[in-house]
């Protein structure tokens, strides 16, 4: 550090804010006031709070790291701060706000100038969803001049409106000494700065302003602990029990009895009329003990307030809930009129559907029907298919339904129930299920009832901008109503991650109160289990010559094109590779007119190529089938990128307009400076690539590696059973199957291969808490009773010795040594071959476990990125399972 004594302790307690914290730490840090020490308190967060602070630590010398060894809440976590504090002033941040620049600066000054005052009061702005910061109504109230006699340093009776301010911790600045003379310290519970903020202002003998915005304060749409509905809202009680205790204790302070009375109906009444703050239960209790508090604390002869302030105050000292809420009705305004989507249906039908939906919405809900949906009703496919088989093997107690439109019902498996969009079922559905299931959103026009369960499983690792980030990108966020997104998002109860990226990227463009799952990707179990005879059967499906390399081309969808305009020439490539070489085309879906995500057979094994073996797959929608039948594949910024890094086989990456598609979508990191596996950026580049073996080479294999600890760290094939029994069946996360680590995984074997393993590099196990990480089979489990009564023949049925086939992964094969060509043919190729193959001998499973020092999956970020943000995270940390995303 710069002194021995920093000039501030900046203290910064972190609970289940992990989308926001790297931001806040790096508010600090970047300070152009660099006297600093900032103390980073891990309150036992079930999230990745704790290893974003130890990559902080690890980076910068004034970070020192303290984790607590259970949750202790917000107030018990700003102590530990305080203890280990050595600086002159004490500043408090929350973990999910930021320091504005230059604040410490002038914080400092101001504090020079008004001659090192116990209390400085500083400014803040809140900061919405939408990123617009707007600064505190009252600012007006640290006016800092001397024109008309305002003091530069006072007590509070000289300044009593200060009181009118928000009471809370982190806009202030406070002399350490002050604070440990005077014994000062955070209560548990809720409102915890409530004790803390009276006693600070009534004691203090030197209190200065700053008329700075100094902290933006993260207002969350949905999620924060005090907008939250709960029974811990009656802790304010005990908090204002605490400060007139303390008042009691000290005589000299009595004249603040009325001003703190006055504070304390202010802030009852608050809670009183917040919607949804209070439980039912817990609303009757709430008035009983607003009624003894007022009768308690009232001071004598106290005015009461003119005009409905009145008869609040009157209605808060009788206790009188319901006539509270009649008076807190008569305040409103009700506006709005219902609106009818009448598009495509007849006037009367869509009035019927319409009170059909909300009769059903008057039943109660069905406990035993799911219904699950994907990709706007475009057929049986994706997170949501693989859930809903777990769901028939693991509780067949549960009847599951799946929306589709006709054409793709074909994609159903037997014994799935159809719904069609718009139907009378569909809506009755709707209504009345207990589980929600989708990859995308469902119709704006459903009502979320209380006991329904919504999983929002997403489609795949975000590479380009999604939700909210969308907002500065015209060209991708054509027609999104921005509002109406969030509206959805809160109906989420939980959403599934993959990895820590993407866990960081949809808590902060989805921000709602969901509990994030990061348990892997349920569509990509399959390449866990699926065996040589699998993608034989595949292979020969999709017309792939035997002992043909096959590489699936699998390009994504470009915002800034309104037509599809082919990123490569197939055809030319298939020439160029050879005859030993057979390449998969599988264009995105919005460009495969007539075609969905679900399935359907028209294209497959069509041949586009005279010349070279081009098969169009396009009409094949199960795409996981794909990447089993593929040796390798080849792609530009899809995120089929990360589910197929699973199968551990090759992927090179054609970035021929990538500077074009990051202006125009926006992207979370630059795919061609960690890629995984070789990047091309022409066709001819590309073509090079695949001549001479660099595609499969022995950095292709080390890319891999480093993409797939950072990515690829729970899909272990069991990330559909993990969401089945965590959502469906209710069992703890302890429960759970652990996380196999990414060493110890055998992927699907691709066909052409050669005996030995392929590349492999140790990894760092990934461990659920609190159970042990798997090394070998888990035990199966069954559901509860109540859903475990199967009908004869349900659930699968394939016997465990399918699971034994060897396991493999590609030959690293050029054109001149594929099966096609005789092997001796080019000795550069050979020796590729040969430095490939010398590389692979050791077996995965007798490697051992490296440590996090020497691990790849822990891997330092480019040195331009100072501190891990969700544009560039890093490797996953073992992060307990599951958490919330929210503040405690």
């Amino acid at each position: 550090m710069g002194c021995a004594v920093p000039r501030f302790s900046v203290i910064v307690p972190a609970y289940e804010v992990q989308p926001y914290l790297s931001d806040c730490l790096r508010s600090v840090l970047d300070q152009d006031f660099a006297d600093l020490e900032l103390i980073a308190v891990d309150d036992h967060s079930p999230d990745a709070c704790g290893a974003i602070i130890d990559e902080a630590a690890e980076r910068d010398p004034r970070v020192r790291a303290v984790h607590l060894a259970e949750n202790a809440g917000l107030g018990r976590a700003r102590n530990a701060g305080i203890r280990r504090a050595t600086g002159d002033y004490l500043v408090f941040l929350d973990g999910d706000d930021t320091l504005a620049p230059g604040s410490l600066r002038a914080i400092a000054d101001r504090l020079v100038r008004t001659g090192e005052p116990q209390v400085l009061v500083f400014d803040y702005a809140r900061v919405d969803w939408t990123g617009e910061a707007v600064r505190n109504v009252r600012a007006e109230l640290l006016r800092e001049g001397d024109p008309e006699g305002v003091r530069q340093v006072f007590r509070l009776d000289q300044r009593p409106e200060l009181l009118r301010l928000l009471m809370v911790a982190w806009n202030k600045a406070y002399r350490r000494d002050f604070v440990r003379a005077q014994g000062f310290a955070f209560p548990p519970g809720f409102y915890e700065d409530t004790p803390w903020t009276f006693p600070v202002l009534f004691t203090a003998e030197s209190i200065a302003v700053l008329d700075r915005v100094c902290v933006h304060y993260r207002q969350r749409r949905r999620g924060g602990i005090l907008r939250t509905t709960s029974r811990h809202h009656l802790d304010v009680f005990d908090q204002y029990d605490r400060v007139f205790r303390f008042l009691d204790a000290r005589p000299e302070l009595a004249h603040w009895r009325p001003a703190l009375f006055q504070r304390m109906l202010d802030h009852l009444g608050v809670i009183a009329t917040a919607p949804d703050r209070l439980p039912v239960a817990a609303r009757a209790e709430f008035f009983r003990r607003a009624g003894a508090h007022h009768r308690r604390y009232r001071p004598y002869g106290a005015a009461t307030p003119p005009g409905r302030a009145r008869w609040r105050c009157l209605l808060l000292r009788l206790g009188a809930r319901r006539a509270f809420q009649l008076l807190r009705g008569a305040d409103r305004v009700r506006r709005g009129a219902l609106a009818l989507a009448l598009a495509g249906y007849a006037r009367l039908r869509a009035i019927a559907l319409w009170l059909h939906y909300r009769v059903q919405l008057c039943r109660p809900l069905d406990p035993g029907l799911a219904v699950f949906a994907a990709y706007w009703h475009r057929g049986y496919a994706c997170h949501p298919a693989a859930i809903e088989a777990k769901v028939r093997e693991l509780a067949p107690g549960l009847r599951t339904a799946w929306i589709t439109t006709p054409e793709y019902a074909h994609t159903l498996p037997p014994g799935v129930r159809l719904l069609h969009p718009g139907s009378a079922a569909y809506w009755t559905a709707l209504a009345r299920a207990r589980f929600l299931v989708n990859n995308v959103n469902f119709t704006p026009w459903m009502r979320k009832r209380p006991g329904q369960i919504h999983l929002q499983t997403h489609h795949g690792t975000p590479l380009k901008h999604m939700g909210l980030d969308l907002r500065d990108r015209p060209a991708a966020a054509r027609g999104m109503d921005f509002g109406e997104l969030l509206e959805r998002v809160d109906r989420w109860d939980y959403s599934l991650s993959a990895n820590r990226h993407t866990t960081l990227v949809w808590e902060r463009v989805y921000p709602s109160g969901y509990t994030t799952l990061p348990y892997g990707s349920p569509r990509d179990d399959v390449f866990q289990h699926a065996t040589e005879d699998d993608v034989a059967r595949l292979r020969a499906r999709f017309g792939i010559p035997a002992g043909s390399v096959a590489v699936l081309y699998a390009p994504t969808h470009r915002d800034y094109q309104r037509r599809s305009v082919p990123r490569l020439d197939a055809e030319r490539v298939a020439r160029a590779l050879g005859p030993g070489f057979t390449l998969l085309v599988r264009p995105h879906y919005f460009h495969a007119p007539g075609e969905g995500v679900g399935g359907g057979e028209a294209g497959i094994g069509n041949m586009v190529s005279s010349g070279g073996r081009v098969l169009d797959v396009s009409g094949h929608g199960r795409v996981e089938e794909l990447c089993l039948a593929a040796d390798a594949l080849l792609t530009d910024y899809s995120s089929i990128m990360f589910d197929y890094a699973n199968l551990d086989r090759p992927i090179v990456i054609h970035a021929d307009d990538w500077d074009a598609y990051r202006a125009a979508r926006g992207t979370y990191f630059d795919i061609t400076a960690a890629p995984p596996g070789p990047v091309s950026r022409t066709e001819d580049e590309l073509i090079a690539l695949f001549t001479t073996g660099a595609w499969c080479g022995p950095r292709s294999a080390a890319l891999r590696a480093a993409f797939r600890a950072r990515f690829c760290p729970y899909d272990d094939g069991q990330a559909a059973e993990r969401v089945v029994r965590r959502v469906f069946l209710g069992e703890r996360h302890e429960l759970l199957p652990p996380v196999v680590p990414l060493a110890e995984r055998r992927p699907a074997p691709a066909a052409v291969r050669t005996p030995a393993a392929p590349v492999r590099t140790t990894a760092v196990p990934i461990r659920t808490a609190p159970g042990p990480v798997r090394t070998a089979p888990a035990v199966v489990r069954t559901a509860p009773a109540a859903v475990r009564a199967a009908p004869a023949g349900a659930g699968h049925d394939r016997p465990a010795e399918a699971r034994t086939a060897p396991r493999g992964g590609a030959v690293c094969v050029s054109p001149a040594t594929s099966p096609a060509a005789p092997p001796a043919a080019s000795p550069a190729a050979s020796s590729t071959s040969s430095a490939s193959s010398t590389s692979s001998t050791a077996s995965p499973a007798a490697s051992p476990v490296a440590s996090p020092a020497t691990s790849p999956a822990y891997a330092q970020p480019p040195a331009s990125s100072a501190y891990p943000s969700p544009a560039c995270p890093a490797a996953d940390p073992a992060v307990p399972l599951p958490h919330r995303s929210r503040p405690h």
